[in-house]
């Protein structure tokens, strides 16, 4: 399954997780987010989001494990990978594929899953 991951850059940018190279995705407090939390599998790609002034889709991760022992707290380590050509908020909502999208229904949804061709208009691939 594919992900998008919303971040506040001045809390913790995309950049922070490349320099970083692994964390664990917290701060996740919507039922409906923690739900896509646990749901995660090792393997699973990410589309990362940085919300604020950005509002871009900036960069890709992987899901190293998932522990989600606790269903309010699971326990989600992710891997950096590459930096993105930024896809704005505005070029996301302006394309079909996301029309029925919780990323563009649901605006402050921090976890979002994606369909696969999503992830890859998000990816560049």
């Amino acid at each position: 399954m594919d992900y998008l991951l919303k971040t506040e850059p001045s809390e913790y940018s995309f950049a922070d997780l490349q320099r970083d190279k692994t964390t664990e995705w917290d701060g996740v407090h919507n039922p409906v987010a923690l739900k896509n939390l646990r749901e995660m599998k090792p393997g699973d790609r990410l589309i990362i989001y940085e919300t604020g002034e950005r509002k871009s889709a900036v960069g890709n991760a992987t899901v190293v494990s998932v522990d989600a022992s606790n269903p309010k707290n699971p326990r989600v380590k992710i891997k950096a990978g590459e930096s993105l050509n930024p896809i704005t908020l505005a070029e996301i909502k302006s394309n079909k594929i996301f029309a029925d999208s919780p990323l563009v229904r649901q605006g402050r949804l921090s976890v979002v899953p994606l369909t696969t061709a999503q992830y890859k208009l998000l990816a560049g691939r």
